[in-house]
């Protein structure tokens, strides 16, 4: 399958933002107190747009996925220390998975972070029930960091990974 990784067009937000919510909680992962909010978070690729560059996977004109990558200093940064890049907020539609469209959307935010000057790093953070991803994460050269780990709200424990580039 041929997937062309490219930035999203104001005219895909809605529809990215959509996919992201859908995937989120087709996988589950807003089975929390404060999950309406965090879904009104998803859906704002206008608002993440602004302050981070966010990602389409693409294929034929049909956008698969999505994924958003801070810069240093970057408001979206969660976790991301000095000299480090940060993505956030990865999904593939359902009907997409296993075609390689999450894979071409991390390796794009690790050539991104490459291209920056001064970074060293790039940093995630993962709910413990998103195996695919930490699959896809080990694949390509993440390692675990659990010292790193938090929570942005307590019913939601974050893992962290992050790549040498």
């Amino acid at each position: 399958m041929d997937i062309v990784i490219r930035a999203a067009l104001p005219a895909e937000y809605d529809e990215l933002g959509d996919l992201t919510a859908q995937a989120y909680l087709d996988d589950g992962l807003l089975s929390f107190e404060h999950n309406e909010f965090y879904l009104a978070v998803l859906r704002d690729v206008a608002g993440r747009a602004a302050d981070g560059e966010v990602l389409v996977a693409d294929h034929d004109g049909r956008v698969l996925g999505g994924v958003t990558f801070a810069a240093p200093g970057s408001p979206l940064a969660d976790i991301a220390a000095p000299h480090e890049a940060e993505f956030r907020m990865l999904a593939v539609s359902r009907d997409a998975r296993g075609r390689g469209a999450g894979e071409a959307l991390v390796r794009a935010c690790m050539a991104r972070a490459r291209a920056l000057e001064g970074v060293t790093h790039l940093v995630l953070s993962t709910q413990a029930a998103m195996l695919g991803a930490h699959r896809i994460y080990q694949r390509l050269g993440f390692i675990r960091t659990p010292e790193r780990d938090w929570a942005p709200v307590p019913a939601v424990p974050l893992l962290t990974y992050r790549a040498e580039l």
